[in-house]
């Protein structure tokens, strides 16, 4: 059963940025953005359609633009990764721009769901897919199916309206969505149950869902209607 909490607010441990650098993974010369660092206290940064001022994407087809604005993760996840990769990590370490203190768990939040920060106003578009970038990130290549088997795997905000946000900001509940098909559900469709066609209906017909989340749903449904 989805467990839906609501709450007045929830800090925004970090807000974290990064820019496109080399890096080696299997042994081939990669770039990417996965490496962020948290802003200075008091510093200001704004929030478009296109993300968050100053931070970079290497691959702008897979990461990035309207429907992955912002990517977010929950500070309470931390402590059990930490003991899988035997390190402290510090924020920021899943490639999230938004690390926040408990709640806003996967199983507490919505597709839809919409929420301001500092003079903005975001809305969750879908779960996070972790790719390779977080293996090559911290050495250990199965780390991304471990996250997506977890069901820890963050979210996105799409930006709807744009604005400031500051170190300290906190998430403010705006609104429920009324699907209330919350991000561990909509993992479940995607990665666990492939083949429960009513639970990809009921995804695709959360009107908030993104584009490629869509596209991909979609061409799966019709697969299994042949």
């Amino acid at each position: 059963m989805n467990r839906i909490t609501e709450w007045p607010s929830i800090p925004v441990l970090s807000i974290n940025l990064g820019s496109v650098q080399p890096g080696l993974y299997k042994g081939k010369e990669q770039r990417s953005g996965i490496v962020k660092s948290a802003i200075e206290v008091d510093m200001s940064v704004r929030l478009s359609e296109l993300g968050l001022a100053g931070d970079e994407q290497a691959d702008l087809v897979n990461h990035g633009g309207p429907d992955k604005a912002v990517c977010v993760y929950s500070q309470s996840h931390y402590p059990y990764w930490e003991r899988v990769l035997d390190r402290e990590l510090p924020h920021g370490s899943f490639g999230e721009n938004f690390t926040v203190s408990g709640g806003l768990l996967e199983s507490d939040v919505c597709v839809g769901d919409t929420f301001g920060i500092g003079s903005a106003v975001v809305q969750i578009s879908q779960p996070r897919q972790p790719c390779w970038k977080l293996a090559m990130r911290w050495g250990l290549d199965e780390l991304p199916l471990l996250v997506t088997e977890s069901g820890a795997t963050g979210f996105y905000f799409r930006t709807l309206k744009p604005g400031d946000v500051r170190f300290g900001d906190s998430l403010q509940q705006l609104s429920r969505h009324p699907a209330a098909m919350t991000v561990a559900e909509a993992n479940r469709v995607m990665h666990h149950d492939k083949d429960d066609a009513d639970g990809i209906r009921a995804l695709l017909a959360v009107d908030a869902l993104s584009a490629s989340w869509v596209k991909t749903l979609t061409a799966r449904l019709a697969k299994l209607s042949e």
